[in-house]
């Protein structure tokens, strides 16, 4: 016979929406039922955030002493050869960290007393789940459910995935180094891996359909990725989309109609992310769509009674932050408690070198809002922080962006190396309403980036001091 589980919340999905939302729950008592196919963790924890950041530091690593053994090194380090790397070991390692940090994951939801059933989810209605076939099948009947089933990778149609065409999850599971790899897609996700194999010794070229590098990013944050870029000899073809794929190249076209067939190893096709709503019963539950995605409200109640939504599946950003924000808030809307999703800002923050960090409204976009503002941009290149971690002379900035009648900050962003530390402090401010003689009159700690921050508000009064 099946195991029957009754639950007062049954959450779809173990990704960082999931698990905070079952973790939350279980704190508060509610018996709480946590379904997921795969690993603990989603998509960021085991395929994304973690072991791409684990890559980018290991390629930064050893970028530095390919430099120092070719004499390069402006820090008086120098190695006798250059050195090696054993790219399965390094994945290894990066393995290592996941399944430390999934682990972790587990022993939290126990401690929650949230109950885990390993398993692919399928609903027969918007409250009942079965998980496993025949004799083993478990099913779980629940007065409230979550959904967290997160996003999957964007296939084009002309590149389909196999072969050495591959998406960011197989990027991070590569046993040796390419030669020559082709990211196509200039966002965050294709021009931190290109950035990460690059230093590691792969001829790198980057396909844009668009005309710039970063279209999520204003293109003052963008250019000094674009000069990094450049001097670190990736090739950046802007205006050119991909055709195909055979015979070890991709075929593409720029914006004149002209077509070149470009040497690969292997092509990583970085072009966006969609919501996971097939599979598993979605058209079942009688949920209003809106457009690809479930429809939610300000507390990510969906059209269904008592089936609410977060994270991927819900729309953009497609964030760790927002979802697992979703997730505690929702765990608590469930307990009793009055909550709304209603933040000032989803921070973002985009891992390339230079860094870039993005809170708020840029300056373009506050004008496009009919918004008259105040802006203070801070050159890196007046920071002596920036300056003794080799990063002032990159063209970075950190400028704010402030309303010009009450002088309420409404965006804070920030280029170059190091800088996304500073986004829980940009955070921070929007959140809590702050004003630039606010910022300005916050002692910050010397030598830090920070100050970079107290100086572009300054800067936004009229009264800056170090430039």
């Amino acid at each position: 016979m099946p195991e029957r589980i009754d639950a007062k919340v049954l959450v779809l999905g173990g990704g960082p929406g999931g698990y905070v939302a079952a973790i939350r729950a279980g704190q508060q008592g509610l018996p709480t039922v946590l379904v997921e196919a795969d690993r603990l963790g989603g998509t960021c924890l085991i395929r994304g955030c973690i072991p791409s950041k684990a890559l980018i530091h290991a390629a930064a690593e050893f970028a530095v002493m390919r430099q120092a053994a070719a004499g390069a090194s402006k820090l008086g380090i120098a190695l006798k050869g250059p050195p090696a790397i054993d790219l399965a070991h390094t994945v290894g390692w990066m393995d290592g960290i996941v399944d430390r940090l999934s682990g972790g994951v587990a022993a939290l939801l126990k401690r929650a007393k949230v109950r885990v059933v390993a398993g692919w989810g399928r609903f027969s209605d918007a409250k009942t789940c079965h998980v496993g076939e025949g004799e083993a099948e478990i099913v779980i009947r629940a007065e409230q459910v979550i959904l967290a089933a997160g996003s999957l990778p964007v296939e084009l149609k002309d590149l389909p995935f196999g072969g050495p065409v591959i998406s960011s999850t197989e990027a991070l599971d590569l046993a040796e180094i390419p030669q020559r790899l082709l990211v196509v897609g200039a966002g965050y996700i294709g021009l931190e891996l290109g950035q990460a194999f690059a230093k590691l010794g792969a001829k790198v070229t980057v396909v844009e359909a668009l005309d710039r590098i970063l279209p999520a990013f204003d293109r003052a944050l963008a250019e000094p990725v674009a000069r990094a870029l450049a001097g670190a000899g990736i090739e950046t073809r802007l205006e050119t989309r991909a055709l195909g794929s055979g015979g070890g190249a991709l075929l593409v076209e720029d914006n004149k109609g002209k077509q070149a067939r470009l040497d690969a190893d292997i092509i990583l096709v970085t072009v966006g992310r969609r919501p996971n709503t097939a599979g598993w019963g979605l058209e079942t539950m009688g949920i209003d769509m809106a457009g690809p995605f479930i429809g939610i409200d300000d507390e990510c109640r969906t059209s269904m009674a008592g089936v609410f939504a977060i994270g991927d599946v819900t729309g953009e950003p497609m964030l760790e932050h927002r979802a697992a924000t979703q997730g505690e808030m929702v765990a608590e809307i469930i307990a009793g408690h009055r909550r709304r999703f209603d933040p000032a800002a989803i921070p973002a923050v985009c891992f390339t070198d230079p860094e870039i960090v993005a809170a708020g409204l840029s300056p373009e976009e506050a004008a496009a809002q009919g918004i008259e503002v105040l802006t203070g941009v801070f050159p890196l290149s007046a920071s002596g922080r920036a300056w003794t971690m080799e990063a002032g002379a990159g063209g970075g900035f950190v400028r704010v962006t402030a309303r010009r009648d009450d002088h309420r900050l409404i965006g804070a962003h920030a280029v170059g190396q190091g800088v996304s530390e500073l986004s829980a402090e940009f955070s921070l401010a929007l959140e809590m309403g702050a004003v630039l003689e606010d910022i300005a009159g916050t002692i910050h700690v010397h030598p830090t980036l920070s100050e970079s921050f107290h100086e572009a508000a300054l800067r936004a009064l009229g009264h800056a001091i170090h430039v």
